[in-house]
């Protein structure tokens, strides 16, 4: 082969890539710090003195639920006590209200299913009673509706009920 039989060492690097090589490295350990940093949890500081209230429980939280369906269902039974709802409408209203209950209570979702679908889902018999004696034949029988005040009752049972 031509040329001459000398080694040549391998070519340095220049300082300046060796310091942006550095940069980086230096980037890279801040923003990982600073990743970890800000994502982990807050330590809260409680100031001696201030309001300890207790979390919210779930119970307090169902108990809650409770009180606001059972003013629900107090207020069709006074707009129909009042004339401002007919009996099919206040049926119609206390099978919503009672639906929506079981909803948000249990995650059922019970304003979207038939009669029949909620009893082969095997919910509790309070909710099948109340649709199928009150609700139901109030809402697509003809002829006169079923007295809603028998549908508050059941509707107040469904809610006091229902695990």
């Amino acid at each position: 082969m031509p040329g001459s039989d000398e080694f040549y060492p391998p070519a340095q690097y220049g300082w300046g890539w060796m310091l942006l090589a550095i940069g980086i490295l230096a980037f890279l350990v801040f923003a990982t710090w600073l990743v970890i940093f800000l994502s982990r949890p807050r330590r809260s500081v409680t100031i001696p003195g201030e309001s300890d209230a207790p979390p919210l429980l779930t119970t307090d939280v169902l108990s809650q639920l409770r009180v606001e369906y059972l003013e629900r269902i107090q207020q069709i039974e006074t707009d129909y006590r009042e004339r401002r709802l007919s009996p099919r409408h206040a049926n119609l209203e206390l099978s919503r209200v009672v639906r929506t209950f079981v909803n948000e209570y249990s995650g059922l979702e019970a304003p979207v299913l038939a009669l029949d679908d909620l009893i082969a889902r095997g919910v509790h018999p309070a909710l099948i009673d109340a649709m199928g004696r009150h609700y139901y034949p109030s809402i697509f029988r003809q002829g006169p509706a079923i007295d809603p005040l028998a549908g508050t009752e059941a509707a107040r049972t469904v809610v006091r009920t229902w695990h």
